[in-house]
This record gives structure tokens, sequence and C-alpha cells, in this order.
């Protein structure tokens, strides 16, 4: 996938089902220690509710180890998968969904859990501004102080940025390219450059 679409801002959405009032946060989470934060977050917020159900689809929309969901109390199978068959369902990466309930006496049962959860995040994803990310993967790239204007016009012109900067005898760069980018940008630093600049990939 060269870009996936993710969350442009944090929204909300609140609803009262039988007396019980549910409220669906989502937000653009980029890895899971992002979306535990803001878990821990929306918790932090609405101390006095009694489940604060999760989902999250963490990373690119078809990332399979970087899925999670939680019921939080509520029965195996009612809340947490439900939203995150929500998340999947929207194509959407980088996002995390956490639905708060403050309990009205009236059990919803089974089905009335799995519709008021999984609603509640089709009701937010259906209004969730979004903007496409599109990846970018980080080479490194040696030049002289005289190219160094060249190189950054390049950059430019390919949606590509420098990440890190080492000025010794020579520059020495850090960049980030799309995918799409690269044999495009390639083509242009070698002409640019005659031949002499190449992007070499950063050892693991």
């Amino acid at each position: 996938m060269d870009s996936w679409p993710i969350p442009a801002e944090s929204f909300s959405v609140s609803e009262e089902i039988k007396k019980s009032r549910f409220i669906t946060l989502v937000a653009h989470t980029d890895g899971v220690a992002a979306a535990k934060a803001f878990v821990e977050q929306v918790r932090a917020q609405h101390p006095d509710a009694r489940h604060h159900c999760w989902a999250w689809v963490a990373g690119a929309p078809h990332d399979s180890q970087q899925l999670g969901f939680s019921d939080d109390g509520e029965p195996a199978g009612t809340a947490g998968k439900p939203m995150l068959a929500q998340l999947m369902g929207s194509g959407i990466g980088e996002i995390t969904a956490v639905v708060v309930r403050y309990y009205g006496g009236i059990k919803l049962g089974t089905g009335g859990l799995v519709k008021a959860y999984g609603g509640g995040v089709q009701l937010a994803l259906n209004q969730l501004p979004t903007a496409i990310k599109v990846p970018l993967t980080e080479y490194t790239l040696q030049c002289d102080y005289a190219q160094l204007a060249g190189v950054e016009a390049l950059l430019k012109q390919n949606n590509g940025l420098i990440v890190q900067s080492e000025f010794q005898v020579s520059v020495r760069l850090k960049v980030a390219l799309p995918q799409t980018q690269l044999a495009e940008f390639s083509l242009r630093l070698a002409d640019f450059s005659r031949g002499s600049l190449h992007l070499l990939p950063i050892e693991e």
C-alpha cells in the first residue's frame, strides 16, 4: 500500500441508549504505544464511567500485527470486537476508538451491547475528518556543500524531506521519500550530480 487514510483530528460523539450514556472518542494513534496512551488519557478524563471499551488499528489498515481490543468488563465479544470490526471495515489506519459507558440501570442484552458499541464507532467514523498518509522510507546520502541546495530542491519536488544532517568534510544526510517517488528522485539525482550521488539504504 502506497498510502492510506488516517484521522485528521480527534473526534467524539455521544448517545443515550436506555438511560446509559455512550461516548465514542476516536483519535489518530501512530503505533501501539500511542494507542495505549490515548486509552489511558480517556480513562483519566472519565474516571466515573462503568466501562472504557476500546479497539485500535495502530498501524496501516491491513497490518494485523497492530490490532487490539478490549471489552473492559462487558460480556465477552459484545464491545471490543464489534468496535474493531467497524475500524477494520473503514480502511482507516493509525486509529484508536474508546467507547465510555455511564451505566443507566437498564441492561441492554448482548445484541443491544453489540449494536451500541459497534454503532457508536460507526457513527463517529461517518463524521470523522481524514487525511492521507504516505509512508516514507529513509536513506542516507552524502554530498558536497555546493550540492546541498540542489539536493534539497530535488527532495521538495519529490515530496521528500531531510530527517537529519551532519556537516563534516562533506554533508551526510538522512533523507525520507515516498516509495512511489524513489525511481524519479534517483534519476533526477543522477542527472543533477552527473552520476556522483546515490541514495544508500540505511543498515539496520
